[in-house]
């Protein structure tokens, strides 16, 4: 456990995309709220595809290869509690950035 997956798209902006070894696989939907009938109105965020499909690395290497990611006009979307708190580490997102889908952290951060 706490293992970190680690994806760097590459295009005009670098995309990381870093997920929990234990997230990846899984599709977080926010739970049903009283009276809501459509799934559509729901925040949900997709783990299982190639979008976070990475690298696995220890959480050091992660929280080296976010820093050396971090230099360079780049975006990162951090999913699961272990690379939330390496996003927090880094000093790249505070608590009032992070939001919970399906009771697992997220974070978005635009460099």
């Amino acid at each position: 456990m706490g293992k970190i997956l680690l994806k760097i798209h590459k295009s005009y902006r670098w995309v990381v995309a870093v997920c929990d070894e234990e997230t990846f696989g899984k599709k977080l939907i926010d739970p049903q709220k009283e009276g809501e009938e459509n799934i559509g109105n729901r925040r949900t965020i997709d783990v299982s595809g190639v979008f976070f499909k990475g690298t696995l690395m220890s959480k050091e290497d992660a929280t080296k290869e976010i820093e050396r990611c971090a230099k360079e006009d780049s975006t990162f979307n951090f999913v699961g509690e272990n690379s939330v708190e390496i996003a927090k580490k880094l000093e790249l997102v505070d608590e009032d950035g992070v939001t919970k889908i399906d009771g697992i952290p997220f974070a978005l951060v635009l460099m």
